[in-house]
């Protein structure tokens, strides 16, 4: 399966540190990024891609890009 990257900005540390904690529950591929800045990168598979834009959207996160 293919996989999609995922850039995230959030209001705060704790919206980004709820993000990944949500998403690892997803079982991303992989989380990286400064939490303490509210910067989160995600690498996700392709068939939880949608549910996980969502769900940083719906914690107050912005998506700043999607590579494919």
């Amino acid at each position: 399966m293919s996989t999609v990257e995922i850039n995230a900005l959030f209001p705060d540390e704790q919206a980004a540190t709820e993000a990944l904690h949500k998403l690892q529950a997803l079982r991303v591929v992989d989380v990286s990024g400064f939490h303490e800045n509210g910067i989160l990168t995600a690498t996700i598979d392709e068939a939880v891609a949608d549910r996980a834009m969502r769900l940083i959207e719906g914690i107050g996160g912005s998506i700043t890009s999607e590579l494919y």
